[in-house]
């Protein structure tokens, strides 16, 4: 599994809020909405931008409407 501080430029509010949402690792975002995601307090598009690059490199991917 894909700690969030492996992904290139994003912050620890990113991860915490990853986190607390009940996503503890970065595979555990394939296939959730982006904008649930983005909605979320620490959560920034950039940030969110970065996860969605670091997800694709494994095959996986948020869904967006």
């Amino acid at each position: 599994m894909t700690d969030y501080s492996q992904v290139s430029g994003t912050a620890a509010p990113l991860h915490r809020a990853l986190m607390a949402a009940g996503y503890p690792e970065l595979e555990s975002l394939n296939g959730v909405s982006y904008e649930s995601l983005i909605s979320l307090h620490g959560v920034g598009k950039v940030g969110l931008d970065r996860v969605q690059e670091a997800l694709k490199e494994l095959g996986m991917s948020l869904t967006f409407p």
